[in-house]
């Protein structure tokens, strides 16, 4: 049974998918747009959302935490530097996710998800 348990499995085992999800927000923090498949970006949209919720405030435990995720000191500079600023006074919602039809190849729905 699956009670309480939030996330998309994505087809994947459990390192796989966190690897997925960490390399998807660090192309989201460091491009602040990327493409990929609706499924990954709905995915994807409430880690990154967390992420620029906790820097919004720019303390030590804050840079140690998004560190600890991203494991990429340029993105985690941006993320408090930049993009926690940018958002200070917005209660929630940083990412915008727009559908952008099938892929050609096998038809995959598309999605571009960036920061509003």
């Amino acid at each position: 049974m699956r009670h309480r348990k939030k996330g998309k499995i994505l087809d994947r085992k459990i390192g796989p998918r966190q690897a997925l999800f960490r390399s998807l927000s660090l192309g989201l923090i460091l491009n602040e747009k990327i493409t990929t498949t609706e499924a990954k970006a709905k995915a994807v949209r409430p880690i990154c959302e967390r992420l620029i919720s906790r820097a919004r405030k720019n303390n030590l435990a804050n840079y140690r935490r998004i560190d600890s995720f991203l494991r990429n000191r340029e993105a985690t500079k941006k993320i408090l530097e930049q993009i926690g600023p940018r958002y200070k006074n917005r209660p929630g919602g940083y990412c915008r996710i727009i559908k952008i039809g099938p892929r050609k190849g096998d038809g995959a729905k598309m999605a571009i998800l960036e920061l509003i």
